[in-house]
């Protein structure tokens, strides 16, 4: 009993390795390619340049102080309360006012300096009269004295003195003439100080130059400013924010020659998702600058904010449409990108080779290959290649047509998968060879053309 228990032991082992040894061979020999496709599709294709960029008053002011002192008080906005963050004002507004006690008193003192600069005018010009009166005077003696002469009649000294005091007389009028335009001069210094006093008085007053909305305040009541080689900043007021808003987006110099003044921009900021804003480009900025090699420059996208929901400084992610197709065939990047293995290209089509990817977004005579299915292998179908979003590419051939399956890459089946070689893109799948990137793309649940939309196009380097 033992040694037939054994036997049957042994004859069962024999079994299973026949077995197994017989699966593997068949599973081994049924082994074949799975294709993954994706039919092309007629659509809309919306080609652009992702950046991002600030929200940016189109004018925004920042008021300063001419003075120094204490802030003493804040004015009243339009809505009658106390100047803060967010006030709207007019233009000429009080916006703060400064301790002016050492500015009025300088007012007065040049006010007291002009009256006494007034009065010397006149005395400087009734000594002139007076000395026109002396030098009449005098140039009636030295006439008689020239007359007479040094003689009996008229001793020498007194010739002399007559002489003298003529020449004093004269040069004494042009000291009072001189004396008049040194008070007229004394008189225009004491009022350019009193000017001077009056507006340092004024600037005590801070008040709006433009009409807006504040930004930021940064001072308190109370807080001392002073002005010595530049302004203190008090006030930064932005122009209203419902029609003059713009953003400043920092684009990368590889795409900045796509970007052209009046092209259509899309952008999104955080604060509203789902809410997408238009605008415009305003202008390219020349100045550009390095941050790590990196180039960048600054493009002003002007923009409508008459629902005044978009705020200064909301950081905005910006597309710049740089290219639009309607009602052209489609195909995913993927599809683009693969290559399958040798072994599964059909004989006849072995010759042929793959083709080049436009590096532009504009539709130009560059090549692409894509694969279709030929039996249990693929062939290469020659295409013209389009603008490229990113997920799809525009194409053009003449065997191409819309519902044509495209393989966008491959797997591995037995002989009880092979019901499963049309697959639906949309449903989850293996891991098939090919970028897994791209396979995310491909096998989305939208259609082409709506998950494009907000999508950077690899204008530099498409298809990779």
């Amino acid at each position: 009993m033992r040694k037939k228990g054994i036997i049957a032991i042994l004859v069962l082992v024999v079994i299973a390795a026949l077995v197994t040894g017989v699966w593997a061979f068949w599973s081994k020999g049924e082994k074949a390619t799975l294709f993954h496709t994706i039919p092309a599709r007629r659509g809309d294709i919306v080609a652009t340049i992702s950046a991002t960029g600030t929200i940016e008053p189109d004018a925004a002011v920042d008021i300063g102080a001419q003075v120094a002192g204490v802030i003493v008080s804040f004015g009243k906005d339009k809505r009658g309360k106390e100047v803060n963050w967010g006030s709207e004002v007019e233009a000429g507004m009080v916006l703060a006012r400064i301790d002016d006690s050492l500015y009025a008193a300088a007012l007065k003192t040049a006010q007291a300096q002009v009256a006494q600069a007034e009065a010397n005018v006149p005395a400087a010009e009734a000594n002139v009269l007076q000395q026109k009166a002396n030098v009449l005077l005098a140039t009636l003696n030295w006439e008689r004295a020239q007359r007479l002469g040094p003689s009996d009649a008229l001793a020498q000294s007194a010739y002399d003195q007559y002489k003298a005091t003529y020449e004093v007389s004269k040069a004494n009028l042009a000291s009072a003439e001189a004396a008049v335009n040194q008070a007229k001069a004394a008189l225009a210094q004491a009022r350019a100080s009193l000017l001077t006093a009056r507006i340092n008085l004024d600037y005590c007053t801070i008040k709006s130059p433009v009409k807006g909305v504040i930004i930021d305040r940064r001072v308190n009541i109370g807080q001392t400013v002073v002005s010595s080689l530049s302004a203190p900043s008090l006030f930064l007021i932005a122009s209203d924010l419902r029609h003059s808003i713009q953003v400043w987006v920092s684009v990368n110099e590889a795409d900045v020659g796509n970007i052209v003044k009046g092209q259509p921009v899309t952008f999104t900021v955080d604060a509203f998702p789902g809410h997408v804003f238009h605008g415009t480009v305003g202008q390219v900025r020349l100045n550009a600058t390095m941050t790590q090699n990196v180039v960048t420059y600054t493009i002003e996208v002007d923009t409508d904010n008459s629902d005044g929901k978009l705020l200064p400084y909301l950081t905005a992610n910006a597309q710049f449409e740089t290219g639009r197709r309607t009602g052209v065939l489609l195909v995913p990047n993927a599809a683009l990108r693969f290559t399958p293995k040798p072994g599964d290209i059909a004989p006849e089509a072995k010759q042929g080779g793959r083709g080049r990817r436009s590096r532009t977004p504009e539709a130009t005579a560059e090549r692409g290959t894509i694969w279709i299915r030929d039996g249990k292998f693929v062939r290469p179908l020659p295409v013209r290649v389009g603008l490229t979003d990113g997920a799809f590419t525009e194409v053009e051939g003449g065997r191409l047509a819309e519902g044509l399956p495209i393989v966008v890459g491959e797997g591995v089946r037995g002989a009880d998968a092979a019901s499963t070689a049309e697959r639906n893109p949309f449903a989850p799948q293996m891991p098939f060879r090919g970028n897994r990137q791209a396979q995310g793309q491909t096998e989305g649940s939208q259609a082409p053309g709506q998950e494009n939309q907000g999508q950077q196009a690899p204008t530099s380097k498409p298809g990779q």
